[in-house]
């Protein structure tokens, strides 16, 4: 059978142009044609009218390759869309392939090379009778169906190549004619256009998702809500935005590098705490402010850490704003997943940018809040030391006066009394006034400090100081991420207790001996009291927050009866591995 091959000179780019115009122009060629092909006119109406229908790309590339194969009278159809990054085809797009037989065929063709990888480099109408005999064809893979004549067609997009459409099998078993030929170069224009408008409107529709996804964390991290709250909003937006297997967030660690403190992945509990060190050379690049693309970051070997092994193309963007670098954000994708775009990654470099600007905001306004909390503590206790005190010892020496005179024994002994409570009750003011005196505390040197420093603060709203016992190593076996979590549970806890239990009685035990229900050993807190317990219905917000942290490392919280009597009030317990 003889090789037909038409080459004809594929027209020069033009800028955008009206529809209509365009179909007029690709439909000037049937006049003069014959009455067969005019018959078919009312078909490639219709063709022309279902392609143009919709503007999601995906589908919109699907009902084209339909229409091509129905208006050509083909088995099969595909439209192989051109990288424009790179050589070969960013996209495939198939007709007539059942979902099991695509599956068994595998791994798509990549247009680097035979036929398909020709009709790139040239993009003409190519009509072939037996496309196994070109020279240019490199043979199908295993289970691919058999395939003889062939129709290659180019789609431009306001006047530059998009892609092929590509059609196979003639139906009957006869060869494309010039008919289908003229058809399908309409067909293909009118494709160009509505292709055209689908870009445009995704596009549109991602720009629109992104600046959502920034309006989200921007009032995550200025909602006054907690620090590693509003992070994990950030890695999470980021993650559903980029279509990623992960969202990271990574701020500058204290003994150099970059430490993981926001995860949203299907196991983040394995990448939190994680330190890339200083002297990888991606660090260095994101602390001078500098973006990172990688086409796969596991055989990258700038990337020094354990975590890159599952993943691929990834974007490492800095968190930069007025001239600091605030930490990074990071956007890794599977193994094998589909490269950044140039548009994705201008889009989360901006993103990356306004999570940056809503960082240094969010941090000026917690200054402010942290001043005006300090500046409110230092007139608390400037009055309770020149107002409150100077009264009671006052009044403890009016009664001390009373109890000299008095000649009653029973009234002598109870205004001794008083006066002793007067006396116990001026020296926990003053503590309460040192304590409030105290200026923003340094790093502690180890847990069991920062659990005192919490329950002797919460003595002073609470009326009463929370017992407390620690068992086992506590500073020495409980690391600094789950030290930090846990003394955030602590403090969720003993609010919670503050605010709604109203317990006279609070016990707190933090146990670094025991073992976890999987059986690895841990850390576990316990915040019990004796008030109301929960009420049926209440509000669970803080709960969830503890859940959430306790999972994130790995670990679990849930609550119990209290220490009250018959049960009474609410054990909260929280657990993490060491």
């Amino acid at each position: 059978m003889s090789v037909e091959e038409s080459q004809e000179t594929p027209e020069p780019a033009r800028e955008a142009q009206d529809p209509m115009e365009a179909a007029t122009r690709a439909t000037h060629s049937l006049q003069g044609l014959s009455t067969e092909l005019t018959a078919r006119v009312p078909q490639l109406l219709e063709a022309m009218r279902s392609v143009g229908t919709g503007l999601e790309l995906h589908s919109t590339l699907d009902r084209i390759c339909e229409t091509a194969a129905e208006l050509a009278d083909a088995r099969y159809a595909a439209i192989g869309v051109v990288d424009m990054d790179g050589p070969g085809l960013s996209d495939f797009v198939t007709y007539g392939l059942g979902s099991e037989q695509a599956e068994r065929i595998g791994h798509r063709p990549d247009g680097r090379r035979g036929l398909l990888g020709a009709l790139i480099s040239h993009s003409d109408t190519v009509r072939l009778a037996d496309l196994t005999k070109d020279p240019r064809s490199a043979g199908f893979p295993p289970h691919h169906p058999p395939m003889k004549t062939f129709l290659g067609v180019p789609i431009r997009v306001q006047g530059e190549i998009f892609g092929n459409l590509y059609l196979a099998e003639k139906n009957g078993g006869g060869e494309f004619s010039d008919y289908d030929v003229h058809m399908v170069r309409v067909l293909a224009t009118e494709a160009g256009i509505a292709i055209g408008n689908a870009r445009l409107y995704e596009a549109a529709t991602q720009r629109e998702r992104w600046i959502d996804g920034s309006v989200a964390v921007t009032t995550a991290l200025l909602s006054g809500g907690d620090a590693d709250d509003a992070l994990a909003v950030v890695a999470e937006q980021a993650r559903h935005l980029s279509g990623s297997a992960a969202g990271i967030v990574m701020l500058p660690a204290h003994e150099g590098g970059m430490e993981i403190v926001a995860v949203c992945a299907d196991d983040p509990a394995t990448s939190l705490g994680v330190v890339v060190p200083a002297e990888s050379p991606v660090v260095v690049r994101l602390l001078r402010g500098e973006p990172v693309f990688v086409e796969d970051v596991s055989a990258d070997p700038r990337t020094i850490s354990r975590l890159t092994s599952q993943y691929g193309p990834c974007m490492m963007l800095p968190l930069h704003s007025g001239g600091r670098v605030l930490g990074a954000l990071v956007t890794p994708r599977a193994r094998g997943g589909r490269p950044f775009t140039e548009a994705e990654r201008t889009l989360a470099t901006q993103f990356a940018s306004q999570a940056a600007l809503a960082l240094m905001m969010a941090e000026a306004q917690r200054d402010r809040e942290r001043l005006a909390v300090l500046e409110d503590r230092d007139r608390i206790a400037r009055d309770l030391h020149d107002l409150v005190i100077q009264r009671l010892f006052a009044t403890g020496m009016m009664l001390e006066g009373a109890q000299r005179r008095s000649i009653v024994p029973e009234v002598r002994d109870g205004v001794g009394k008083a006066v002793d409570e007067l006396d116990v009750t001026i020296q926990e003011i003053r503590t309460a006034i040192f304590a409030l005196q105290q200026g923003p505390a340094e790093v502690p040197s180890g847990l069991r400090t920062r659990v005192l420093r919490e329950i002797n603060m919460a003595a002073v709203p609470l009326g009463f100081k929370p017992a407390h016992r620690f068992v086992g190593p506590v500073d020495v076996a409980v690391g600094e991420l789950v030290g930090k979590n846990l003394i955030a549970a602590l403090r969720e806890a003993l609010s919670n207790a503050f605010r709604h239990a109203d317990a006279s009685r609070i016990e707190v035990v933090v146990d670094s001996t025991v073992s976890l229900a999987d059986g690895r050993p841990g850390v576990r807190l316990e915040v019990a009291d004796d008030g109301v317990g929960i009420p049926e219905g209440g509000r669970r917000s803080g709960l969830r927050n503890l859940r959430r942290r306790a999972e994130s490392l790995g670990g679990s919280s849930w609550y119990g009866p209290g220490i009250g009597k018959d049960g009474g009030g609410t054990a909260l317990v929280w657990e993490a591995p060491l």
